[in-house]
């Protein structure tokens, strides 16, 4: 396959006038070069990494905590059209066995779903404060515990990418240290104080859920996590998750978010619910009852309980904010890949990596999204 006449955005997210050619499954060749098989003239066109949602819960009326097949394959087939090529189901605050059960149906569904594939499971609890838990279902809320996520982990075949973590809670500290070696530990859903946040740092955590939402906040005197974040950004390459829907953060705050992270530690992630790309209405998420009114999740006492936006979607907005598209395109590709700890495989467009492609047109509609070399959305 050859991808023809359009702008590129290569390994070192800089735009250059190349052609890709895919032999397989990856990048074979970038450049003046020529391929067999099927071409496509990309005059006017941008050829991107494909998006990777790294936090989405459920989209299309499905839910990860279905636990079924069809649910992560109607996840799939909607994510791909949005050009998103690969994504972590997120599970939420449950109990040992509905979290053994979920986790046992996305190991099995890895390899089998058709639309963007699945890298492996985001954890998002139990492991949280109860001060700070936002939507989760605050009886399955515990302390870390090690023993129950190696048992979890290994019940999977090591499927899990990254577990959450309130570091102010008994039992912080040797979680992260045990675990964040073999799995990506992220700060979530906390009332640490800066100096907790900045601890949990020291012990090895280099991620954060969704910043801004269900976290201490910065004052000029309390920094709380989020100054952690900020003050720890590039001394110790922490990233931080940020849900662009223009909802859950103001769009000044966002800016202000990018700027400070920069474009190496920024991510862009849905967090969607079941709702995303359905309709307003009732639904359920982590057994609690959400209400969707004008594309708004609420719980019945006004917690915000996730979105119902999308990555493509979210990247117009940031870049529409004024976020840089180099530092936009990065975060929606490159960064949340090396967060889960698969940028060898995909996040950039180089050779040797798995062609996982989204081309967009000058308006940043999605024309073409190809996946591990395969062609699954054609809007030419």
């Amino acid at each position: 396959m050859l991808l023809k006449n359009a702008v590129v955005y290569n390994e070192m997210f800089e735009p250059v006038r190349a052609d890709v050619a895919i032999e397989g499954e990856t990048i074979a060749a970038i450049g003046n070069v020529t391929a067999s098989g099927e071409q496509f003239d990309l005059t006017g066109c941008t050829v991107l990494p494909g998006f990777i949602d790294m936090h989405i819960h459920g989209c299309a009326g499905a839910d990860t905590g279905d636990a079924t097949p069809e649910a992560l394959e109607a996840m799939s087939a909607l994510l791909v059209k949005r050009g998103v090529t690969s994504f972590c189901p997120t599970s939420m605050t449950l109990s040992f066995e509905a979290l053994q059960k979920i986790f046992g149906n996305v190991a099995a569904c890895k390899d089998k779903v058709s639309g963007a594939y699945i890298q492996g499971i985001n954890m998002e609890g139990p492991y949280i404060s109860m001060a700070k838990k936002g939507a989760q279902n605050g009886n399955f809320v515990r302390n870390p515990d090690k023993d129950e996520f190696k048992k979890l982990y290994d019940g999977c075949g090591g499927c899990i990418s990254v577990v959450d973590i309130a570091p102010e809670c008994e039992g912080a500290e040797e979680f992260i240290k045990e675990v964040q070696p073999y799995c990506a530990v992220s700060t979530a859903h906390t009332s640490a104080d800066y100096d907790e946040a900045m601890k949990a740092i020291e012990w090895g955590v280099r991620h954060t859920t969704h910043l801004y939402n269900a976290m201490s906040g910065l004052t000029h005197r309390s920094p709380g996590v989020v100054g952690a974040v900020f003050d720890a950004a590039n001394t110790y390459g922490v990233r931080a998750e940020l849900i662009c829907d223009g909802f859950h953060i103001h769009p000044a705050a966002l800016r202000i978010a990018f700027r400070q992270l920069g474009e190496d530690q920024s991510i862009i992630v849905s967090d969607s619910m079941m709702a995303a790309g359905h309709v307003d209405g009732e639904y359920d998420l982590g057994g609690q009852t959400v209400y969707v009114r004008d594309g708004k999740a609420l719980l019945a006492d006004g917690t915000i309980a996730a979105s119902t936006s999308n990555i493509h979607e979210e990247f117009k907005n940031v870049v529409s904010y004024g976020v840089p598209f180099k530092q936009a395109v990065k975060s929606a590709t490159i960064n949340p890949a090396k967060a889960i700890r698969v940028d060898d495989r995909t996040g950039s467009i180089k050779v040797g990596k798995l062609a996982d492609i989204v081309v967009l047109d000058k308006d940043l509609e999605i024309k073409l999204v190809i996946v591990k070399g395969e062609v699954k959305v054609n809007n030419l």
